[in-house]
């Protein structure tokens, strides 16, 4: 009898996984289920560093009347801890990659201590009540482990993009209770496209992992509004204009994070000092309103339940605004998720007082407006507008409601995408470089660089005569040639034709006959900046060079349009589960 050799397994495992559309739906609900779990863990972990730092008896922080003032130095405390973590990884010369720049950039590919790194700084900031969210964290674990099982199994590209936003939107699924909003966020926010190829992973991923949390006594994340009113025509005017609102709001939050956080980086702050001090500063935020504590999931609950004067709301949205941009901006990490939902539901309550004291104005329900509100900013800040559009569905199982959120979330996003073009995510990749507005997959657009396209071809210097360069280069041999100096720096370019033209001195200087002797690419350049160097030039091949001016190659246009068509096909292939 043959014994099976173990070594052998993990292959039949990822053959069955490379070649099977069945086997892939498995082990998106395998993975909805550890994110599922994952997320039960963290939140459990951040809600007991609270508890621990801020008083055993706290069921929400952000709810409670008060806070004792010593326990609000757990604030700085978070901020050092934060500091300790970044001096044990102060070797990294990278930021670590989340689940958007993975899926946009690198095929889907992320460490496993990546996604450690950023969750357990995640748990740290929340747990000891800087005003950042846990989804980041949630999604980092849940798209991290996807993408460790997928390079594992050694998914095709396409199939481990699919594979991490199941990952990362069944945890986000988990954590609100709400499969469809997790799948939306996968599709949006992760995946960057609606697929019929990812539909099945996603959906079944994000199943398994509401029914992991509902098995382990978890509750969805519903708001039972305390009255309902009918939606009028008109509303639907009133709350596409409280989506204009959301979306100047949040392109203001997002550019006040960034504002501070620049203003931190170029000012002499030690970069271990900076969370500390970010900290400190977060006491007296936290001292005026406890509000602004933690993402603000019993702040939200709180102020719909409970009647809040006006100027109350505004002042707690002003503070928890603050509070967000200082937290990120010193370096706290997590996300603006949650933020951005409670902050909306401020901003609806805000905008349907102030309706209410225009005279002749029909009156908009506060609660209603909270809602609609909470989804239009998240959509801002966050993206996604189906995302946010069925976390108000799932959350308070209203239809007409769910309408107007998609109204007013359609009109925040277009106002967005049109005034300013980025996400949160995206934008904060954008203040490092990056050049991404979503988690479509550029990745294989930025790998089609002039180093790789190139090709070697004949050379000679750009002082010698043509007499020569003809005895070198007979017709036929070589269709151009790539001139050089004496240092054998690049010096243009010669059609070999151009030589044997009749009028020509067989003693005349080669070098005269070259074409674009200052203009050439370097190997990093991508296919989207050398054919823009192509059409600008009009010509037919461009050199390639190193940072010295020595000739690496040489780059055609026609090869570099075929690569990159071919390219887009593959892509639209893997879009469509066609490859």
């Amino acid at each position: 009898m043959i014994k099976p050799d173990p070594h052998r397994i993990p292959f039949h495992l990822r053959r069955r996984f490379r070649s099977s559309e069945a086997a892939l739906i498995a082990l998106a609900v395998g993975i909805g289920i550890l994110a599922g779990l994952m997320t039960l863990l963290q939140s459990g972990a951040a809600r007991f560093l609270q508890r621990l730092l801020y008083g055993w008896g706290i069921e929400h922080l952000s709810a409670v009347d008060a806070v004792v003032p010593y326990r609000l130095l757990a604030l700085p405390l978070g901020g050092a801890v934060l500091a300790g973590i970044a001096y044990l990884v102060r070797k990294r010369r990278r930021a670590p990659v989340d689940v958007v720049e993975a899926n946009a950039l690198h095929g889907g590919q992320i460490t496993l201590r990546d996604s450690l790194l950023v969750s357990a700084q995640t748990l740290v900031s929340n747990g000891s009540g800087a005003s950042v969210g846990l989804e980041a964290a949630y999604a980092q674990m849940g798209g991290g482990v996807a993408s460790v099982c997928g390079q594992w199994l050694r998914l095709r590209r396409a199939d481990l993009r699919v594979l991490v936003g199941a990952g990362a939107g069944a945890a986000v699924g988990a954590a609100f209770g709400a499969p469809l909003t997790g799948a939306f966020y996968a599709f949006e926010i992760v995946i960057g496209a609606y697929t019929p190829a990812a539909l099945a992973p996603v959906a079944a991923g994000a199943l398994a992992a509401a029914v992991v949390t509902r098995v382990a006594g978890g509750t969805s994340y519903f708001i039972a509004l305390p009255s309902a009113h009918a939606i009028a025509t008109v509303d639907y005017l009133l709350y596409a204009g409280l989506g204009l609102v959301s979306a100047v709001v949040g392109v203001g939050l997002m550019r006040l994070v960034t504002v501070i956080e620049i203003g931190v980086r170029r000012s002499p702050i030690p970069d271990p000092l900076r969370p500390i001090l970010g900290g400190l500063l977060l006491i007296p935020l936290a001292w005026m309103s406890p509000q602004t504590l933690s993402a603000g999931h019993g702040a939200l609950r709180l102020d719909l339940t409970t009647q809040v004067t006006l100027d109350m709301l505004a002042g707690i949205f002003l503070l928890k605004m603050a509070a967000s941009a200082v937290s990120l901006g010193f370096g706290f990490r997590g996300g603006l998720f949650f933020a951005s939902l409670f902050l909306g539901s401020l901003a609806g309550q805000v905008y349907a007082g102030l309706l209410a004291l225009v005279p002749g104005m029909p009156p908009l329900g506060a609660n209603d407006a909270a809602v609609v509100g909470m989804a239009a900013l998240a959509v801002a800040v966050v993206g996604g507008p189906m995302t946010m559009s069925m976390l108000v569905l799932e959350s308070t199982h209203d239809f007409a409601l769910t309408g107007v959120a998609i109204t007013a979330a359609l009109c925040a996003s277009t106002v967005v995408r049109e005034t300013f073009g980025f996400s949160f995510s995206t934008w904060r990749l954008h203040t490092r470089g990056e050049t991404i507005r979503s988690a479509r997959d550029i990745g294989w657009v930025k790998a089609l660089t002039a180093g790789k396209l190139m090709r070697r071809v004949p050379s000679a210097e750009a002082e010698s005569s043509v007499t020569e360069f003809r005895r070198r280069f007979p017709l036929g041999s070589a269709t151009r040639v790539v001139l050089t100096d004496g240092n054998g720096a690049y010096a243009g370019i010669v059609p070999t034709s151009a030589a044997y033209a009749p009028e020509l001195e067989g003693d005349e200087v080669v070098g005269t006959l070259a074409i674009l002797p200052d203009v050439a690419l370097h190997p990093d350049q991508g296919a989207v900046e050398i054919m823009r160097e192509f059409d600008e030039w009009e010509v037919d091949d461009l050199a390639v060079v190193d940072q010295a001016g020595q000739v690496l190659g040489v780059v055609s246009e026609r090869f570099v349009r075929r690569r990159y068509t071919d390219e887009i096909e593959k892509a639209q292939r893997d879009l469509f589960g066609e490859s």
